[in-house]
């Protein structure tokens, strides 16, 4: 199991062994046990993304309780670096 951390932590955590995998630098042992530890990072994220997706359609009616479907438009997308 994944320790209680935030979903951007065990994103940042789930690219550094990403990278440590790709490097080709690690033992077959250590490479199974980071598969391992990504694996389970992966999982949290998905849960989180998942479950973060239900509140947004749960929060997405109008006051008759009905759906509405609206295009989420961030807008820092315009903003650059």
């Amino acid at each position: 199991m994944v320790k209680k951390q935030s979903f951007e932590a065990s994103l940042k955590e789930l690219e550094e062994i990403v990278k440590e995998m790709e490097s080709g630098n690690l033992s077959l042992e250590e490479a199974i046990k980071k598969y391992e530890h990504g694996i389970k990072h992966s999982k949290y994220c998905n849960a989180f993304l998942n479950t973060t997706e239900k509140k947004i359609i749960l929060l997405a009616k109008d006051n008759d309780g009905n759906s509405i479907e609206e295009i989420f438009e961030d807008e820092q997308d315009d903003i650059q670096p």
